[in-house]
């Protein structure tokens, strides 16, 4: 008779599932969080409405059209991309305005008819162009950066509907991360707004 070595330290059974000690403990895959399907606008905005007053934040929505209460739904903030642009035509005017001071009083000083070095009335037009053009790459940069682009991949494509959001249906994801997530709770809360399915999004 062999000898009993006790039970094993781990292992891994015929049915894919890891045993320790003796018992038998299911791999749970990560959790994004919960995601539930709406068939209409209305649902969706009335839904983030709903999810917001009990107390959740960290969500998001995923429509295939604009919808123009959606983002006071979610709570989003302000964004902050004004101030980005603004602050990029700030640099650009300093930028062109001090390259042509710099290139007409230092490096090429020109008297022309007795005009002074430092015209800064011929300065304006370069110095508006150069606003503009730095405003411009402050506003593609900085909605790339503030929205996390670009992003190949997303936790939400795991979500077999998902696909459904580029058609004609309307999506509310409640994250994990969210400080009130139970798993449960957040389920049981999510059914209770009506929606046509409420699945999982694993990471």
């Amino acid at each position: 008779m062999g000898k009993d070595r006790g039970p094993r330290a781990g292992g891994r059974a015929r049915d894919g599932t890891i045993v320790t000690h003796g018992a038998r403990h299911m791999q749970q895959p990560d959790l994004y969080g919960l995601m539930a399907e709406f068939e209409s606008p209305t649902e969706l905005v009335a839904a983030a409405n709903k999810a917001r007053e009990a107390g959740y934040r960290k969500m998001d929505a995923y429509s295939p059209i604009p919808i123009e209460e959606l983002h006071e739904a979610l709570g989003f903030e302000t964004t902050k991309l004004p101030m980005l642009v603004a602050g990029g035509a700030l640099i650009g005017a300093l930028a062109g305005f001090g390259l042509q001071v710099w290139a007409s009083t230092v490096a090429y000083p020109v008297n022309i008819g007795g005009r002074p070095l430092l015209s800064w009335p011929s300065f304006i037009p370069v110095t508006f162009e150069t606003a503009i053009l730095f405003a411009a790459f402050a506003a593609v940069f900085g909605m790339l950066a503030l929205n996390g682009l670009p992003m190949p991949y997303h936790p939400v494509f795991n979500a077999a509907r998902f696909v459904m959001a580029s058609r004609d249906r309307f999506f509310l994801c409640i994250e994990a991360r969210d400080p009130k997530f139970d798993r449960l709770a957040t389920r049981q809360f999510l059914q209770g707004l009506g929606p046509r399915e409420v699945s999982d999004v694993e990471k």
